[in-house]
């Protein structure tokens, strides 16, 4: 009987540390000092090469909202679907968000070059604005978003890139807002992003 009582115990004890964790983790988020902590630590300055060759900084995009995207050019699903909806979002939100621009930061800067990226957007919206730049100014700015990007080797030799899939929002001076959501209508997308502007 005591066997038993022990196996749950552990599981349970473990369980209930999980949920306080998660508890102290919510209760940062929700409050204000902690929606305003977390939105300070996420972003910052970054100098990438955009798809035209320009060097674009965060200082470059201040005066209207942005959204971030981490991707690559070989994704085979994830990022052109993100792409697309990206795009339909702008169309929807009109001449009015003109100056709104979405970024799709590279995290395969050995072969997304600004070639190839511009190549790769001509599909979508135009105030899409792909960008790369050397491996390390790259890591920097997936750090300071707090995004994800990993090369996993393929079998034949080839590789692909795990990677975050959140859109950031981002305000006109570039600080954090929130995660921006594209998975609705996109008239309902452009109406939150437009009142950013």
């Amino acid at each position: 009987m005591s066997d038993r009582i022990r196996r749950l115990a552990v599981p349970l004890v473990a369980l209930a540390l999980s949920l306080a964790a998660l508890g102290v983790a919510a209760l940062l988020t929700l409050t204000p000092a902690g929606r305003q902590t977390a939105a300070a630590s996420v972003g910052g300055p970054f100098a990438l090469v955009s798809h035209d060759g320009r060097t674009v900084t965060d200082k470059t995009l201040r005066g209207a909202p942005y959204l971030v995207f981490f991707g690559f050019t070989h994704c085979p699903d994830i990022c052109p679907t993100k792409l697309f909806e990206m795009s339909e979002v702008l169309r929807a939100l009109g001449d009015r968000g003109r100056g709104v621009r979405a970024l799709f930061v590279s995290v395969d800067p050995e072969r997304d070059t600004p070639e190839v990226l511009k190549g790769y957007l001509g599909s979508f919206d135009e105030r899409i604005v792909g960008l790369t730049g050397d491996p390390a100014a790259v890591d920097a700015m997936v750090k300071a978003y707090r995004a994800f990007a990993r090369k996993t080797p393929l079998k034949d030799g080839d590789y692909t890139m795990e990677h975050t899939a959140f859109v950031y929002l981002m305000d006109k001076e570039g600080r954090f807002v929130s995660s921006f959501n594209l998975g609705r209508p996109p008239a309902d997308a452009a109406a939150e992003l437009g009142r950013h502007l």
